[in-house]
């Protein structure tokens, strides 16, 4: 995932070697979590099946061998292409010790971040409430936020 600008001067200067690192080196070019290698094209489900073509087998969400999927949930399968990254486990981007740091691919590492996201939704709610208290009165649950 792309740094933002206003959080860059919080990664140290050689984060790409270290992010290289987790990923490749210690990773081997995987998932940490679910197993879905790097620049790969996989065919995965809804539910975070994805089809191992090595193994020639369903995985979960876990990377465990999975139940093949039945005609139904075979329609709703997509391709998606893999892209690797590392992940803070404690979303504090200036806490780069290798055991805070995984190699995660895009759905890994929303879903690792998944109640940081929300908290911060919340925060974003609140702060736009009370503007709208400030610049249009008191908040009516009958009258959408504008």
């Amino acid at each position: 995932m792309p740094i933002r600008p206003d959080l860059r001067p919080c990664y140290p200067a050689n984060w790409t070697e270290i992010s290289h690192r987790v990923r490749f080196t210690r990773a081997g070019g995987v998932c940490e979590r679910c197993g879905r290698p790097h620049r790969q094209r996989i065919r995965c489900l809804p539910d975070g099946r994805w089809f191992d073509p090595v193994l020639n087998t369903w995985r979960d969400d876990n990377g465990r061998p999975a139940s093949w999927p039945d005609l139904i949930e075979a329609t709703r399968q997509r391709f998606t292409y893999v892209v690797l990254a590392t992940a803070h486990l404690d979303h504090d981007p200036t806490n780069n010790r290798l055991r805070n740091l995984r190699s995660l691919c895009q759905r890994c590492h929303m879903l690792n971040d998944r109640p940081y996201h929300r908290a911060q939704r919340r925060l974003t709610f609140m702060m736009r409430r009370a503007v709208g208290d400030l610049f249009l009165g008191p908040y009516s649950r009958n009258h959408p936020m504008p």
